[in-house]
């Protein structure tokens, strides 16, 4: 797979890992009870993560019934569930200190990981909620780590108030949505006509959420 990325101002070349402290996230408090914490440029060497995923992850196409109509799901996808070795290490890393610093809130670990690939401007997800399983039901949170080039992560109540959300998201940044988020509001990444890069998305779950 060939894809063009260009690297970040912080530091593109710079070893992969874990940079600034998980309290260091900045929480927005949404409508109903729902959560929202951000944390900027969390990983470092972002960018040569995002060439070693892309490369070595083995990515799947999906087609899926929409109406009467089967059709290109618009990204790449993959998952590793609770057993299976991660496609690097720091992905790991990143899930234990995820469940390190939000134990206290989530009361239990990070289990899967789920990576979308969204290689251009045509790849998007459409508005949902995590609301298979548990997250339907219960309080639960999704961390999503982004590698790439940003693309905004957009977000609304599901009942049609104010506000709406729209955070961009790329080179390392962090975003964990908390609380009744999966059920009370909608996220997606809307497609878009402007020239821009790749990037790949990681989300962190508990059991039982997807």
């Amino acid at each position: 797979m060939t894809v063009q990325l260009q690297g970040s101002l912080f530091g593109a070349a710079d070893a992969i890992g874990l940079g600034r402290p998980l309290a260091e996230a900045r929480r927005t408090t949404l409508t109903h009870g729902a959560w929202l914490d951000v944390l900027p440029g969390w990983l470092s060497g972002a960018d040569t993560l995002f060439e070693v995923l892309a490369g070595t992850v083995p990515w799947r196409a999906e087609r899926r019934h929409m109406y009467d109509n089967v059709v290109d799901v618009p990204r790449l996808l993959a998952h590793y569930g609770e057993a299976d070795p991660l496609p690097h290490p720091v992905l790991a890393e990143a899930r234990d200190a995820l469940s390190g610093h939000y134990a206290a809130e989530l009361g239990e670990a990070f289990r899967t990981v789920g990576l979308c690939f969204y290689r251009d401007g045509r790849d998007s997800v459409a508005w949902h909620g995590d609301r298979i399983g548990r997250g339907a039901r219960e309080n639960t949170m999704v961390a999503i780590l982004s590698v790439g080039e940003p693309r905004a992560l957009v977000l609304r109540p599901r009942d049609g108030g104010a506000p709406h959300v729209r955070q961009p998201l790329g080179h390392g940044d962090l975003v964990v949505m908390g609380g009744t988020c999966q059920r009370t509001w909608d996220h997606a990444v809307p497609k878009t006509s402007k020239p821009v890069g790749p990037r790949i998305s990681v989300q962190f779950r508990p059991r039982g959420v997807s």
